[in-house]
């Protein structure tokens, strides 16, 4: 398993309507993290598990070649109460015949030009077998030190050290007379936007939308994940 950290700039947000615009990326799913587990295989052995709650996805837009330079549909997972719903966010639900969802992203790809608004989408495009990148937002940590955020290593122990925990030096005192950029120091740690590439579908369920999944996948349970056909081989 691989884990790619994105850059800053494509930052998943915590739901909302935005829409997945960069690179090419093949069809998938939007859905939950639910927890982990384990199985067992038919030989004895323990196999961690992640279980994410996939779909049904409507399909709210279609985009093609000819209007928009590019082949893609639109998709949304959780409805929303109405209560919850903005004017725009409602006609654009009305207008493809579907309620509006929590969680919209959109997907790239020849594989979309199949599809048509008002459709659904479901674990079913995908079997026991399949590879798949997970994409998550991490745990947020809030304010870290040093050591926890970079790993770096502890002063002496000693107790007459009294120089523990801290950074280190931050650079020369006259001559550069200054931190240079991307130093490790303490800061902001974790909800960055991670993918977990080239994980194997242990099962597809169905009757339930649960798809299991071997191995961990970024974010915390109940975060927002995206499910998306692997992109590369192991």
């Amino acid at each position: 398993m691989n884990k790619e950290v994105d850059d800053a700039s494509h930052r998943a947000p915590r739901g909302g309507d935005d829409t997945e615009v960069s690179g090419l990326m093949p069809l998938g799913l939007l859905g939950k993290k639910i927890g982990m587990t384990q199985l067992f295989d038919e030989k004895g052995a323990i196999i961690p598990v992640t279980l994410i709650e996939a779909g049904p996805c409507p399909v709210i837009q279609k985009r093609t070649e000819e209007n928009d330079g590019y082949n893609a549909v639109q998709i949304g997972f959780d409805a929303k109460p109405e209560r919850l719903v903005n004017k725009p966010t409602a006609g654009h639900a009305k207008k493809a015949g579907v309620a509006a969802q929590r969680y919209v992203r959109e997907f790239r790809g020849e594989e979309t030009t199949g599809l048509n608004v008002g459709e659904s989408l479901s674990v079913k495009i995908f079997k026991a077998g399949d590879l798949v990148d997970v994409i998550g937002t991490t745990k947020g940590r809030g304010y870290t030190s040093v050591r926890k955020r970079h790993g770096s290593k502890p002063g002496p122990l000693s107790h007459g050290s009294m120089y523990h925990n801290r950074p280190g030096s931050n650079g020369g005192s006259s001559q550069p007379a200054r931190t240079f950029p991307g130093k490790p120091l303490a800061g902001h740690d974790g909800t960055l936007r991670v993918t977990a590439k080239n994980l194997q579908i242990v099962r597809a369920d169905e009757e339930k939308n649960i798809l299991i999944i071997k191995g961990s996948v970024p974010g915390a349970n109940g975060g927002d994940v995206m499910i998306r056909k692997g992109a590369a081989k192991k």
